[in-house]
Formats: structure tokens, sequence, C-alpha cells
């Protein structure tokens, strides 16, 4: 990952204890319980309003999982980064119908296939100048996706348990203060969550707190 020249390790514990025998049914409560959709502070007045599906369904034993997918080590920006179905609002768009539409084209996950429940926190990217609404929907089972767009290269479904283990959560700043920034990371078995996606993920597990 592209790490400035100056950057430090940062001491914060993970965002929630333990999710893992948690169901969908218990995370959309918590959200509806603790809703989102706070602004991102944000002077970048050439930011792409932007939304993303965070995909939630239980696998076969009933852990709530959220859906992923890792973008194509072909594209120009964010190539082979993990991240959520989602991209730029089309004119006209609500944040939810981008989000859907989104899912739709690049793995195939039907609009109809997915129950909304709410937003997260808005955030505002750097390096992308995106401005982007975290839609959160459940769906009824963990359904075989796959790549359904040249963007996509793998579509994978992550039990919300794996995102606290020991030694996966690790905070870092980079950069010096006034402009340093805080970066979230995930370390996964064979993935390594970090930006936006990772942003986003620590909202929604602190609302499981």
């Amino acid at each position: 990952m592209p790490r400035p020249l100056r950057w430090s390790l940062v001491d914060e514990a993970p965002p929630v204890a333990d999710p893992l025998h948690m169901t969908t049914a218990d995370v959309a409560d918590a959200v509806r319980q603790r809703p989102g959709g706070r602004p991102a502070m944000h002077d970048d007045a050439e930011a792409r309003q932007s939304s993303v599906l965070i995909a939630l369904a239980d696998d076969a034993v009933g852990r709530a999982g959220v859906l992923l997918t890792r973008r194509s080590r072909l594209l120009r920006s964010h190539s082979g980064e993990i991240s959520f179905p989602g991209g730029r609002l089309d004119d006209g768009e609500t944040v939810e119908q981008a989000a859907l539409r989104e899912a739709w084209e690049e793995v195939g996950l039907a609009p109809a296939a997915v129950e909304l429940v709410g937003t997260l926190d808005h955030i505002a990217t750097v390096v992308s100048h995106s401005y982007i609404v975290p839609v959160v929907g459940l769906l009824d089972a963990q359904l075989d996706l796959v790549p359904t767009s040249m963007e996509v290269e793998r579509v994978l479904w992550v039990p919300l348990g794996e995102f606290v283990r020991p030694d996966t959560y690790r905070v870092e700043r980079w950069g010096e203060p006034p402009s340093s920034r805080l970066l979230y990371f995930f370390e996964l078995d064979d993935e390594t969550v970090w930006g936006a996606t990772a942003r986003i993920l620590r909202d929604l597990l602190q609302r499981l707190a």
C-alpha cells in the first residue's frame, strides 16, 4: 500500500468486542437504534457524489456476514483493493438507487433481493475525491455471486467476527499535523481491508457495541 514517508501506529482497540454470534437481524436492529446519516466534514467542491451497498446476510450457521469485492488489478485507481459494491450517482438517482444499481452491475445482485435498512455516516475520500453514503441492506441468504463487471475480480462473504479477531485491526496515522489523517486496517487471512472500506466497516462495527 502507498504509505507516506512519515507514519506511525496508533493504539486503538477494535471497535466492538465480539460480533461472532450476531445475526443480520441483530445488526439491523443496531443500525436502526443508532441510525447514521451524519454528513462528512469536507471542503472539496469537486467531490463526486457516490454510494456503496453494505449487503449483509447470515451464513449456514447463522453468523452475519458482509459482501465485499476485490477491484480488478487492471484499474487505474484503487486497483486490487477490497471494497463494497458501489459508485457514482447517475443524474436523478437517490443514494439507495445508485447502491442497488451498482451491486447489480458489479456482482449480479438483484435489487429485489435486498431489504434496505438505513445509512451509515457519510465519508469523504482524499485520493478519489468522492463523497460516499453507505447504504445498509439485508439478504435472506449469502447468495453465490460472481463478478459481472470488468471492475471486479473477486466476490467474498466475510463473517463480521473475522474483523475483530486478535491482531486483525490496527490504526495508522499518515503524515504530520495539521494535515495528518487516520487510516484503519483489517488484516484478514488472505486480504487487507483499508481505506474508505475500512472506515465504513469500523462505523458499522461500532454500532454493534
